[in-house]
C-alpha cells in the first residue's frame, strides 16, 4: 500500500479541528473543504461575513535595489505604476505566453510582496531565482512563518471597524495598510479578496495567528448568531465562480494565454517582459478561443472537461462548473471558439453522453450590488 503524503498544516489547523471541518488535501496542504456545508457558507458570505484560512497561498518577499526592474521583466503588469500601499493583479508567463501563475503584487516602502497560488509556490520561487542573473535582488519565501486569512462579505468592514485600532472604511480596493494591535501585534490588511464581495485579506506572523483568530471570531464560530463564521474551500470555489474569477489549473495554465482568458487589461505592452512578443501576436491576430460564462439548462452540472458543441461542431471545453447558490441555476466557465463566444449564443454541453442545452452568458454571473 502506498504511503499517504504528509500534508502541510496552517497555523489555524487546530481551529479547523475544533470547528469540525471536513479536511482535504489541497496542493499538499490539509485544508478545510467545509464546516456546516458549502451552501450555507456561501450564503453567509454573500449576506454577512465569513472567514477563510488562505495561509496555504505562497507569500514571496522580493527586495533589493533591482527589485522593481526584476519584477517588471517577469510580470505582465507594469508595477512601476503602483504606489506604496497599493496592490496589483498580474500574471507571469513563459516565452510563448502561457500563464505560469496569476499573482497579487503589493508595493511596500522597501520591497514587494508577491502572493501566488499554493500549488505554484515552488515553481514561482524557481522561476524567480532562475532570472536573477546577477541583479541586486533577494527572494524570501515567507509562507511558513506567516498566516493569512480572508474575511469576505458585506458586513466585514463594519465588523472590523469595531475591533481594529484604526477604521478601514477609507481603505481603497487593492490598497493595504500595516497596523498594530495593542502596540504588540503587527499585521497588514489588504482590501481584496476572491469572492466577488467586499472584504479584506490579513497577513500576520504565525505567533500572532491565534490571538487574531480570538479577536475576529467567537469561541464557537459556528453558532448561528456569530457575526463572522468560517467557510471552506468549497464555498470559496462557488463564490469565485459566480464572480467569474479564474482559478489556476482550471481557467489558467501554461496552455492558456492571458488574452484568451479575457485578462488583456492585466497586460501592459509598453514595457518588456517574458512572453510579450507572443502575447502581442495573439492580441493583434485575435485569440482562437475565448473564456466565456455558461448557463446550463436542467438540473445537471457541467464539470471540468465536458465538451461543448455548436450545431454539431466541436467548439470547446468546460473549465469549471457548479450549481450557483445565489442564482439558483447551473453555471460554468469554458473556452470556446472565438466565433461562438458572443453572449446569447446557444451551445450544447456533453454530460456523460447526453447533450444538454447551454447559453453563453456574460461574466461575471454575479456582481455585488447589482
Amino acid at each position: 500500500m502506498a504511503e499517504q503524503p504528509v500534508l502541510k498544516r496552517t497555523p489555524f489547523y487546530d481551529f479547523h479541528q475544533k470547528q469540525h471541518a471536513r479536511m482535504v488535501n489541497f496542493a499538499g496542504w490539509d485544508m478545510p473543504l467545509r464546516y456546516r456545508g458549502i451552501i450555507p457558507e456561501h450564503e453567509q458570505t454573500r449576506q454577512a461575513a465569513s472567514i477563510f484560512d488562505v495561509s496555504h497561498m505562497g507569500r514571496l518577499r522580493i527586495s533589493g535595489r533591482d527589485a522593481l526592474p526584476f519584477l517588471n521583466g517577469l510580470l505582465t503588469r507594469d508595477i512601476s505604476k503602483a504606489h506604496i500601499g497599493q496592490s496589483m493583479y498580474s500574471l507571469t508567463c513563459n516565452e510563448v505566453g502561457g500563464v505560469l501563475d496569476d499573482l497579487i503584487v503589493s508595493r511596500f516602502d522597501k520591497n514587494y510582496l508577491v502572493v501566488c497560488n499554493a500549488g505554484n509556490r515552488e515553481t514561482m520561487m524557481q522561476w524567480f531565482q532562475s532570472h536573477v542573473d546577477g541583479a541586486a535582488v533577494a527572494i524570501e519565501d515567507e509562507t511558513f512563518k506567516t498566516a493569512m486569512v480572508a474575511l469576505q462579505g458585506p458586513r466585514v468592514v463594519e465588523l472590523l471597524n469595531s475591533v481594529l485600532p484604526e477604521p478601514i472604511s477609507d481603505l481603497k480596493r487593492y490598497h493595504f495598510v500595516t497596523q498594530r494591535y495593542m502596540f504588540l501585534v503587527q499585521y497588514t490588511i489588504f482590501r481584496s479578496g476572491y469572492t466577488g464581495e467586499d472584504g479584506v485579506e490579513i497577513i500576520l506572523s504565525n505567533s500572532a495567528a491565534q490571538m487574531a483568530l480570538n479577536m475576529l471570531v467567537s469561541r464557537d464560530a459556528n453558532e448561528a448568531d456569530s457575526p463572522i463564521r468560517p467557510a471552506g474551500l468549497g464555498a470559496r470555489d462557488t463564490l469565485r465562480l459566480e464572480a467569474g474569477m479564474p482559478l489556476y489549473g482550471h481557467e489558467l495554465s501554461t496552455s492558456v494565454d492571458p488574452i484568451s482568458a479575457g485578462l488583456s487589461w492585466a497586460v501592459n505592452f509598453d514595457k518588456e517582459f517574458i512572453g510579450r512578443a507572443a502575447l502581442e501576436k495573439i492580441a493583434r491576430e485575435g485569440p482562437a478561443h475565448k473564456l466565456i460564462g455558461l448557463t446550463i439548462e436542467g438540473p445537471r452540472q457541467a464539470r471540468q472537461g465536458a465538451e461543448l458543441f455548436r450545431d454539431g461542431r466541436h467548439s470547446g471545453m468546460v473549465t469549471s462548473g457548479t450549481a450557483s447558490p445565489t442564482l439558483k441555476c447551473n453555471i460554468a466557465m469554458a473556452y470556446v471558439c472565438a466565433a461562438d463566444a458572443e453572449p446569447g449564443t446557444a451551445l450544447e454541453v456533453d454530460l456523460r453522453g447526453e447533450r444538454v442545452g447551454a447559453v453563453v452568458t456574460k461574466l461575471p454571473f454575479y456582481r455585488r450590488g447589482a
